[in-house]
């Protein structure tokens, strides 16, 4: 799963708010991936997105591919 949109742009609030759908989400995707015997990589753009998730999910895999938007 890849997250293309602007994170960083974001102010606090907005940032909170996505952050808690996407969670929401991912625990729901992650579950699915696990149980048919699949490995689940979260790719965002920025390090401050990975930050924000692994405060929530800190046992996810979350990586940065710093992908040009």
């Amino acid at each position: 799963m890849f997250k293309t949109h602007r994170f960083d742009a974001y102010n606090a609030y907005v940032q909170a708010q996505e952050i808690a759908k996407e969670v929401k989400q991912l625990k729901k995707e992650r579950a699915a991936a696990v149980a048919c015997g699949y490995g689940f990589v979260i790719g965002v753009s920025t390090e401050a997105h990975k930050e924000a998730l692994l405060e929530e999910i800190p046992a996810f895999d979350v990586v940065v591919t710093e992908c040009a938007r």
